[in-house]
Order: structure tokens, then sequence, then C-alpha cells
């Protein structure tokens, strides 16, 4: 019984050693950065910014939704493929008409990568409009 114990236990250890070496097979999504905070706001501004990523998996990349919190925040998101290697953008755009205070919205991207999905968020605090103008 014990043999049998130690035969399993060193074949698991291989078992899980081998995983670790297997290299990884499939798109991955690495964005340069998870989070835009676009500081203080007047209230009714829009507001937008790019969030630059790169496939560095090894096949072909292919978004299929890219959901926000709420309509206030828009997304454009590339349709084709970004093939290994390659960098693509995501825009947003964010309406402030209606919100005050601190916002904090989160972007999730939907693909065939192996990390699906990935987050990312804008934050930004909305001030009242200055009744002045």
């Amino acid at each position: 019984m014990k043999y049998l114990a130690s035969l399993l236990l060193v074949g698991f250890a291989f078992f899980a050693t081998a995983q670790e070496d297997e290299p990884m097979t499939g798109p991955k999504i690495s964005f340069s950065e998870k989070s835009f905070d676009f500081g203080e706001i007047t209230q009714g501004e829009k507001v937008e910014h790019i969030f630059e990523f790169e496939n560095v998996g090894n096949e072909p990349l292919i978004l299929s939704d890219v959901r926000t919190t709420c309509g206030c925040t828009a997304p454009e998101w590339p349709k084709e493929p970004v093939a290994p290697g390659k960098t693509a953008k995501i825009k947003v755009v964010f309406n402030s008409a209606g919100k005050m205070g601190m916002q904090n919205k989160v972007i999730t991207v939907m693909s065939n990568a192996v990390n699906n999905p990935e987050r990312v968020k804008i934050v930004t605090n909305v001030m009242p409009p200055d009744p002045n103008n």
C-alpha cells in the first residue's frame, strides 16, 4: 500500500511539473493600463480615453463584446481579429450629464482570450457646473 501511495505521489508531482512547462496556447489580452483617472471634470462634460492592448498569445484575438456599467459610458472596439504580437485600442467615452461626485465605471472586455473576461476602468470626480457661466 505504501508503494502505491508513493507511486501516486510521484506521478502527481510529475504531472504538475509537466503542466507548468507546457507553453500557453490561444490568444491572451494584455492592457498597457488597467485604470485611468480623469481627475475632476465639470458636470455635462464628455471625456474620452483610449485603452491600448496587445495580443500576447499565439492565436488571433477576437473581441466579441465590450460592456459598460451604465449607458453614460460608450465603448468602441476593433471588430477584426488582432494577430499575435499586435496591438489595438478600445476607445471609451464618458458623458457626465446628470452625474455628480466620484464615478467609477468598469468596462468588461469579452473575447476568445485565455484570460476572458478582462476588465479596465475609468474614474472621475464630477463637479457641479459653474453657475456664473
